[in-house]
């Protein structure tokens, strides 16, 4: 039997992370992981692979779309599908890999298989029993199904992200049941693959949560990219055969049933808490109704010595709030102060353009009553955007009327993942929009469209 400071229960971004930080720190920790590759949902099939086939059909638009004009004469590039799969599965290796080298690194143990808790203190993995005066749960989350619909999920026909990213040929027809960040993100790669695109959504918007104007801003400029959408309707069924599916849907305001046929159906309606087969309910720790494991502000279960982060827990489901989370425990654990501020925590789509959040919408200042202005800039005003073709979209920036202060940000357009970090940085250190707006931004720049957005808060944008 070991015995070690900490077991860490799932080596995703909240996990390994937490296990490097609390090795750091000085704890004698290991690791629990039942895949055969460090990294969780996120390296291995999700955030990563997603990204790199964003990437490969990013290039493969530009070069049918942009090329020519740009000068770069020649015969548009072929799909290799198999060899596309390849290269994304090289990057997740890369990755993958990367994590394993880092707990060699830093004496983490992989215990390889998958963990239990059979009582406080003690995590059970295969047939052993390990010691531990802390465990960390991070098991993250799995794809959910349609609420109140008869789908099932095969993963060849009807498939969850991790089907849709190695599916045996590109479809010719896809529907996708979901219009948030997995469907629009996948929805994209095969559109630009060739695929007819379908998405249906229950809400009337897509990207539920965010910004009014990012809803809108988007859903027209995917709508030019061929992507087609039903919003407003309820899916009932999923029906298939060997080859082909048929998805059934009723519209809201009506009530009236449509169906669509599809090759593959990809069911992208979020996800939840993973944690079955841990023993959780005979240890006693509580759980929400939505089954997320309840913490206090210092990731403690109600269970002592058992801590939880990530999916697994309240809040966003993002990789790297999981990462906030993972530190900040470890720093609990090793008798520091750990802080996550969730006031300041991200949120990006990776479409083309890129869409970005972070801090409240404008629907939220309002229902909150919270006195606001409004700094907006369009990319068209962008110099560096447009010559990269890529002058759609904005940057909308929040900031209170009295004080200035910046309460949230939202961007669609070129590095907005990237772009949206300012307004982070900015937010925790209590900036003003007019920080922003006197802080010099090198040109020509993306950069320029957030400095602009901070000047338009106050006496006016210059590009504008």
């Amino acid at each position: 039997m070991a015995s070690y400071d900490v077991i860490v229960i799932g080596a995703g971004p909240g996990g390994y992370v937490s296990a490097i930080r609390c090795a750091q720190l000085g704890l004698k920790t290991a690791v629990v992981e039942g895949r055969e590759t460090l990294g969780g949902t996120c390296l291995n099939v999700g955030c990563i692979p997603s990204k790199a086939l964003l990437h490969a059909t990013h290039s493969l638009h530009e070069a049918e779309h942009n090329f020519a004009e740009m000068g770069l004469k020649g015969k548009s590039p072929s799909v290799d599908w198999d060899q596309m799969k390849t290269y994304k599965s090289n990057v997740v290796g890369q990755n993958t890999g990367g994590i394993e080298f880092l707990f060699k690194k830093n004496k983490i143990d992989w215990l390889k298989g998958w963990g239990s808790i059979p009582e406080a203190g003690k995590v059970k993995v295969g047939d052993e029993i390990h010691e531990a005066k802390n465990i960390i749960i991070a098991s993250g989350s799995e794809a959910s199904s349609v609420p109140g619909a008869d789908v099932t999920i095969d993963e060849k026909i009807v498939v969850t992200s991790t089907g849709a990213l190695d599916l045996p040929k590109i479809p010719k027809k896809l529907v996708v049941i979901g219009a948030g960040v997995i469907g629009l993100e996948l929805g994209s790669v095969y559109a630009r693959l060739g695929s007819q695109v379908h998405v249906v959504e229950f809400l009337d918007h897509i990207t539920p949560g965010m910004d009014v104007d990012v809803q809108k801003g988007l859903l027209k400029i995917l709508k030019k990219q061929g992507l087609e959408f039903t919003l407003g309707a309820a899916v009932s069924k999923v029906e298939t055969t060997k080859t082909k599916a048929k998805v059934t849907y009723k519209l809201r305001k009506d009530d009236s049933e449509h169906q669509l046929d599809a090759d593959v159906v990809l069911v992208a309606t979020g996800r939840k808490p993973f944690t079955d087969g841990l023993g959780l309910e005979a240890l006693g720790v509580e759980m929400s109704p939505r089954g997320q494991i309840k913490t206090d502000s210092q990731w403690r279960t109600n269970v002592p010595g058992i801590y939880a982060i990530g999916d697994a827990i309240d809040g966003p489901m993002l990789a790297h709030k999981a990462e906030d989370e993972g530190m900040a425990a470890a720093e609990v654990i090793a008798g520091k102060h750990g802080h996550v501020n969730y006031d300041v925590i991200p949120g990006v789509i990776y479409t083309t353009p890129e869409v970005a959040s972070v801090g409240k919408t404008e629907a939220q200042l309002k229902e909150e009553g919270v006195a606001y202005k409004v700094g907006k800039f369009s990319f068209m005003g962008n110099a560096r955007a447009k010559a990269v073709h890529q002058g759609e979209g904005f940057v909308k920036l929040l900031a209170d009327k009295a004080t200035d202060r910046i309460l949230g940000c939202h961007i669609i357009g070129p590095a907005a993942g990237d772009l949206i970090h300012e307004i982070c940085v900015g937010m925790e250190f209590g900036a003003s929009a007019e920080d922003i707006a006197l802080t010099c931004h090198a040109h020509p720049t993306f950069s320029e469209a957030v400095r602009e957005a901070a000047l338009a808060c106050g006496d006016g944008a210059i590009h504008m």
